[in-house]
């Protein structure tokens, strides 16, 4: 499945950030010299990065992007979101991106194996799943094993995904068996299908029914806790703005980036 590329064309053009030249001014007789700049902080930030995310993260990556690039002007952050299979996968083929934020460590594992991860990814948040229904739940779902009824029109992710690979660990921890009418390659789509009533029920994070403000109902059930994903991020080998990379990054595991996750739903580390 192809990425979808948001708020910018990925193709925007990355500029490397420079460190702002010591000045030496003379006045009077007089000398003054400022202290430079260290490369990465502060104006000596510019340029662009693509940040390849998760689909999960799509809306709050986007508002922490907005409020970044506002501190920092002449930067510009450019997202692909898509099932974290699919990311990884275009960049072990040579997609070009800066940075990953995946949903689950298993993906992420498969772009330090490939020798993509420049660094040891840290965790930034976690999520786990969360049954949505179509306002009023017409199939009257109740909780978790009532998914396996075979009337029911069920849409899951692929095992692939971090959000099949969620949905296979609760199968397997409680013995009930789904029969999905569909499987999707990521959670938005998963939820598309609820919100427009083509399926009776999907299991999706509870971050993407809070997102969805009321275009699904979310049925929260405790087998959820047999498998809650660990979102990593990490910069990508051969980044052509590692400095801003670094800083975006920061940026997400700061104060800010925390508060934005925990408001849209996210659990902490």
């Amino acid at each position: 499945m192809t990425a979808a590329v948001g708020r910018r064309t990925a193709a925007a053009p990355r500029i490397l950030a420079t460190a702002l030249a010591a000045a030496t001014l003379v006045v009077a007789g007089c000398t003054a010299t400022t202290e430079p700049t260290p490369t990465g902080t502060g104006d000596a930030l510019a340029g662009s990065i693509t940040v390849f995310a998760a689909a999960s993260l799509t809306t709050t990556f986007e508002q922490l992007a907005d409020a970044f690039e506002a501190e920092h002007p002449g930067t510009e952050i450019t997202f692909s979101f898509a099932g974290s299979s699919d990311l990884v996968a275009q960049l072990i083929e040579g997609a070009p991106g800066d940075v990953l934020a995946s949903a689950n460590e298993a993906t992420m594992d498969q772009l330090v194996a490939a020798d993509l991860a420049d660094g040891a990814p840290t965790v930034f948040a976690t999520n786990s799943l969360e049954i949505a229904v179509p306002p009023g739940n017409p199939a009257g779902v109740t909780d978790f094993a009532s998914l396996a009824d075979p009337e029911l029109q069920l849409v899951v992710c692929a095992d692939a995904v971090p959000c099949g690979a969620a949905t296979a660990a609760i199968e397997a921890a409680t013995g009930v068996t789904l029969a999905p009418v569909s499987e999707e390659n990521a959670v938005t789509d998963v939820l598309g299908k609820v919100a427009s009533g083509e399926a009776d029920a999907g299991l999706v994070y509870g971050t993407d029914v809070l997102a969805a403000a009321g275009a699904v109902d979310g049925i929260a059930f405790p087998e959820s806790a047999e498998a809650v994903n660990r979102y990593p991020i990490v910069r990508v080998v051969g980044s052509g703005n590692a400095a801003l990379a670094d800083a975006f990054i920061a940026f997400v595991l700061g104060a800010k980036g925390v508060a934005a996750l925990e408001s849209a739903g996210f659990g902490g580390p």
